[in-house]
Parts: C-alpha cells; sequence; structure tokens
C-alpha cells in the first residue's frame, strides 16, 4: 500500500521541501524535442506526403490520400443518434451547462467619448478558425471537446476543426457525438505532433488554423511549444493535480476518493491534503489503504500517490491558505465548514470547489466552468480557459481635431525625448490643424 509523503508546515525545512515536491521539469527531453522539430518541419514541407506517412507510421493506419482522413460530419450526426439514451442525456445535459456559464464570459466591444471629441474603446471580434486537439486510442475524452469547442462557439468563431488520432482505424462515437453536439465543424482522424503541424501550418487537406487547444500526450505537448507563434495555443499542460484543504470534519472516505479522482489519471499527478488535524490526516490513509485495492485503475493511482502525493500539516486554515497560494493548484477543494471565509485568502488556484459536496470531479465533466485549467503552479499568473481565449481585442482611437492638437503636442514631447523624429513630425503636423480644410 503506498504511504504518502508527510509534511508539516512546522518543520524547518518545509518549504523547500514543498518546492521540491511540486516541481515539474517541462513538456519534453532533447530527444523529444529533436523528433517533434523534424516531425513538424517535414508536414510543413512535404504536407499532406508528411502527414500520410506518420499517420501511417504511428497509428497504423493505411489511407489512399489526406482526404480519406476527414470524417464526414454525418458520421458525428450518427454516433450521436446511436447513443444508448443515458449517455445521449448526460452529453446534453453538460453541454448546455458548459453553453450557460461560457455565455456568461463573453466580451463585447466598448467605447466612450472624451470632452474634446476624441472617441476610444475597443473592438472584440472571434477567432477565424480554430483547431481542436482530442486525444485517441484507448483514451476517451468526451468531456473535453465539449470544453474546448463550446467557448469557441459562444465567442462565435466561425470555424472548428478537430483532430483526434484513430489507431488502427478505430473511431471513438462518444467523442464523435461530443463534436456533434458541440458543432465542430469539420474532424479530422490524424493525431500526435503531425496533428498538430498540419493545424499549424496546413496542408492541402487539412486549413491552417489560427488557435490549437486540448489535450495531448508529451509529443503533443511538444509540437504546440514549438509551433507557437505562427499559431496561437491554450497552455502547455502538465499532469493533472488536485489540492484538498479539510478541515477534520469531513468523511475520510470521500477525501481519499476525491484524491484518487486526480490520480486516476496518470503517475504523474499529484494529489496533496492539508489540514490542521494530524489524526484526519491518518484516518485519510487509512481510508486509501481500504478503497485503493477496489479501484479499477489502482495501479496507476498507486503510482501517482507514491511518487507526488501528499499529506501536509499546518498549524490553521490561515496557514493552509499560504501553502495554497505557493502551490497555486488546478484544481482546489475547500472542504470546509465555511469555505466563504477562506475564499479572501486564496490568491492563486485554477478552479476553486467549495463545500464538503463540491467534489472535483463534478466540475471535470458538467459544473459548467471550464476544466481546461492551468497546472505547474502557472495559476500563479494563467487562468482557465474561457470564451475569452477565442475573441480578439482591437483597440479603437478616433481623434477629434481638438483632440489631435491636445494628444500630438504630448506625443512630439515624447517622441523627440526618445530621438524618433518621425513620430514627433508625425504628430506635429496635425496640431493647430486648419479645421476648414476638412473634417
Amino acid at each position: 500500500m503506498p504511504t504518502l509523503q508527510r509534511l508539516n508546515t512546522a518543520d524547518p525545512d518545509f518549504w523547500s521541501s514543498l518546492e521540491v515536491l511540486t516541481a515539474w521539469e517541462g513538456v519534453a527531453d532533447e530527444a523529444i524535442t529533436v523528433t517533434v522539430r523534424e516531425i513538424l518541419t517535414e508536414v510543413r514541407q512535404r504536407g499532406d506526403d508528411a502527414l500520410l506517412k506518420y499517420t501511417y507510421r504511428f497509428d497504423r493506419l493505411d489511407a489512399a490520400c489526406a482526404a480519406d482522413l476527414e470524417i464526414p460530419v454525418d458520421r458525428l450526426q450518427e454516433a450521436l443518434a446511436a447513443l444508448p439514451s443515458a449517455q445521449h442525456v448526460a452529453l446534453i445535459a453538460a453541454a448546455t451547462r458548459i453553453r450557460a456559464y461560457a455565455e456568461r464570459q463573453k466580451l463585447e466591444s466598448w467605447r466612450f467619448t472624451e470632452t474634446d471629441g476624441t472617441v476610444l474603446g475597443q473592438q472584440v471580434t472571434p477567432l477565424d478558425r480554430v483547431g481542436l486537439y482530442v486525444p485517441g486510442g484507448k483514451a476517451a475524452y468526451p468531456s473535453s471537446v465539449l470544453m474546448n469547442a463550446i467557448p469557441a462557439k459562444v465567442a462565435g468563431v466561425p470555424e472548428i476543426i478537430m483532430v483526434a488520432p484513430a489507431p488502427g482505424g478505430e473511431l471513438n462515437d462518444l467523442v464523435l457525438a461530443a463534436a456533434a453536439v458541440a458543432g465542430v465543424n469539420r474532424v479530422f482522424s490524424i493525431g500526435g505532433a503531425q496533428a498538430i503541424a498540419a493545424l499549424a501550418y496546413g496542408t492541402s487537406t487539412v486549413p491552417q488554423v489560427d488557435k490549437i487547444v486540448g489535450p495531448g500526450n508529451i509529443y503533443v505537448a511538444a509540437a504546440k511549444r514549438q509551433a507557437f507563434g505562427t499559431v496561437g495555443i491554450d497552455m502547455i499542460a502538465g499532469p493533472s493535480e488536485i489540492l484538498v484543504v479539510c478541515d477534520g470534519l469531513t468523511d475520510p472516505d470521500w477525501i481519499a476518493m476525491d484524491l484518487f479522482s486526480q490520480a486516476e489519471h496518470d503517475e504523474d499527478a499529484q494529489p496533496i491534503l492539508i489540514s490542521p488535524d494530524a489524526a484526519f490526516l491518518e484516518r485519510v490513509q487509512e481510508s486509501i489503504n481500504r478503497l485503493l485495492p477496489g479501484m479499477e485503475r489502482r495501479g496507476i493511482i498507486a503510482a501517482s500517490l507514491n511518487r507526488r502525493a501528499a499529506l501536509i500539516q499546518v498549524q490553521d486554515l490561515t496557514e493552509a491558505a499560504a501553502v495554497v497560494n505557493f502551490i497555486a493548484p488546478e484544481h482546489l477543494e475547500l472542504s470546509v465548514e465555511n469555505p466563504e471565509a477562506l475564499l479572501p485568502l486564496i490568491r492563486h488556484a485554477g478552479a476553486i470547489f467549495m463545500g464538503r459536496y463540491t467534489a472535483e470531479a463534478l466540475g471535470d465533466y458538467c459544473a459548467g466552468p471550464n476544466h481546461v485549467l492551468p497546472t505547474s503552479r502557472t495559476a500563479r499568473f494563467s487562468s482557465p480557459l474561457g470564451v475569452y481565449d477565442f475573441q480578439k481585442r482591437t483597440s479603437l482611437i478616433h481623434c477629434s481635431p481638438a483632440g489631435a492638437t491636445t494628444l500630438g503636442r504630448t506625443a512630439s514631447i515624447l517622441a523627440r525625448g526618445e530621438g524618433l523624429t518621425a513620430h514627433a513630425r508625425s504628430a506635429e503636423l496635425r496640431v493647430a490643424f486648419d479645421r476648414h480644410s476638412s473634417p
């Protein structure tokens, strides 16, 4: 049975130990970086031919031409119609909640007029085309389809191109059904770094996109990092994380299962529990030992618990908040009597699940807020994926003649101070402009 690492804020080396525990070494080693660079370069130069080669090599999918890699839109609707009733209802219910939450995030254009008639503002427009990467093979993530595609549609993105590997030609109907529900426009059965390259650079068959979103393996993450600049990306995601703060009064079985819920993602996932109650930490460890043998993914969970998990004892909940802010977790559960009182102390977290009854798993599927969240302490400066990630903001400036004079004088002084005389003279030409010569 795994014995979770124990840390105590009273220990002199606590903060250095915590830093070691939460450190994550990026997305790829040099060998992976080189391999991905080769794939991106070849797809960029040879287009569909390279895409077909890599799809055959990595996914054992032998297509006669790149057009055969596209899944007809009718196939998505067929998958949706064929779903068992319970799955169909759950998919629609989740999509409805995600869409309702996303609608509240939508940014609108605005402007204001100054006293001299100058107009300033901001114009908000959607991206033209977005690429959505969905993991394939044994994994099936319809929830990722909904979480990535629906905010894009709410933002007004007219075209979403989805890519998902289909090893041996095997397609996942639940993923295809989710694409139908979310309004995905085109789907290609391609994956890996070659799919990222096709989206980033475009081929004769796969259109170039403006931004790529969605999770993937280490090759996908490395490809997104290398393609960034040519194309926008959502983020470089690390392993899944859950941090639970508990006052010691929640059922320890609940807490153990919450830790399991993220540990089962992969061996590098990080589940952490913080409590001021040492006896409660012991009870959670006992629950882990008792419940783990009955878990379907117990091997993965055990590896995660052994590698990166911890039980942390703090003096009180105020100190717990300080530890939370250092870790800046992807998922934070405040399993305490009064989570509202603790909330103002929390500055860094991807998503906060408040109260004893709010399991993090609800956020993964259907609560409404997006489950694409910053990991690896990046919640210190990053936010969850949302509608705003699919909208651009353009500044608007419309000077009146009076405004051109006032601003021109200020700009002239600053430009000459920088030695940029063309800047200064451009502004000066409009100072004291003859208002009768033109509007």
